[in-house]
């Protein structure tokens, strides 16, 4: 054999990049690298810099209420294309993909379960279904969970996340708006308790009806929460929001919700809001109407304030 041999080396050579998720992410909140499992194991929340990452509908499912005690209501009302809308495709098509991408009819979970033993009409908009919009079905099941919750005398929890009213149902879609928020009349007329709480991000007509409706608002820490998002109102104004504008924080600051809670602290925060309206006794005839709902909010909010300094 010669000094040029044209024989191949014993060695093994891969010619091909194996490209597989090795379960680390490089965190949205601090840019520290987080595993994946230690992610999940801690709600979805960054555990160095506790940055709040979506939950998944039953994940929040699973957060909130009691095991095994959830129970759908109304997923059997289902959205139809009543305009024929296209934009780049069909409506129809839109619908067929959610569907099949998240094994759910429409962008809203309504039914009833326990939290902490305490029976509640729940709601949870699922963001993952054409980005949690509030089409004709959402507003209907919702109306439907408001009026199941009147007739059993049950206290009302919603958990929003939704980039608003849904453009393929044009004003059927805006219809919604005034429809959910005459339901929520009528439950306060009944006197029950509506808990609602804003998660990342809640914005147009859902914030502009039932989301901003709560007996108490409260939020998760650095939730987008907006009628328009930040580039449109710039782009309209001709000027730069302040730092944080439409986050949670400077929601709190300025009066518009009435807490922030870290997510971990969600399901025994909302316990103790529903033990506090429904062990509620009779306004003293001696003091006004005003200062009771005051003083009884200042309350409220102090067994509650676990909001970051």
């Amino acid at each position: 054999m010669g000094l040029f041999s044209r024989n191949q080396p014993k060695i093994k050579v891969q010619t091909t990049k194996k490209d597989g998720f090795s379960g680390w992410i490089k965190c949205s909140g601090c840019s520290e690298m987080i595993h994946a499992n230690e992610l999940q194991q801690n709600l979805n929340c960054c555990p160095k810099c506790a940055h709040h990452y979506r939950l998944g509908l039953e994940e929040r499912l699973s957060l909130l209420a009691d095991e095994g005690s959830a129970e759908e209501l109304f997923g059997h009302i289902v959205p139809v294309d009543s305009l024929d809308f296209v934009d780049t495709e069909s409506y129809k098509d839109r619908l067929e993909q959610s569907i099949r991408r998240t094994g759910r009819s429409d962008a809203i979970w309504t039914g009833g379960c326990k939290l902490d033993g305490k029976a509640i009409a729940l709601a949870v908009l699922d963001f993952s279904f054409m980005g949690g919009s509030m089409g004709s079905v959402v507003g209907e099941r919702l109306t439907l969970l408001i009026e199941h919750a009147i007739q059993h005398s049950l206290p009302l929890i919603i958990v929003s996340a939704s980039g608003g009213a849904r453009m393929q149902e044009s004003i059927l879609s805006l219809m919604q708006m005034a429809k959910t928020s005459a339901a929520l009349s009528r439950l306060h007329q009944a006197g029950l308790p509506y808990l609602s709480v804003l998660t990342n991000p809640t914005t147009g007509g859902v914030t502009a009806s039932f989301a901003t409706l709560g007996d108490v608002i409260v939020a998760e820490p650095d939730a987008l929460i907006a009628f328009a998002g930040p580039r449109v109102v710039e782009q309209t104004i001709k000027q730069k929001l302040p730092p944080k504008a439409q986050k949670s924080e400077f929601l709190l600051e300025k009066g518009m919700i009435d807490n922030i809670i870290q997510r971990a602290d969600l399901k025994p925060s909302l316990s103790r809001l529903l033990d506090y309206f429904l062990g509620n006794q009779p306004l003293s005839p001696r003091s006004s109407l005003a200062e009771n709902c005051a003083e009884r909010l200042k309350e409220l909010l102090a067994l509650t304030n676990t909001a970051p300094k």
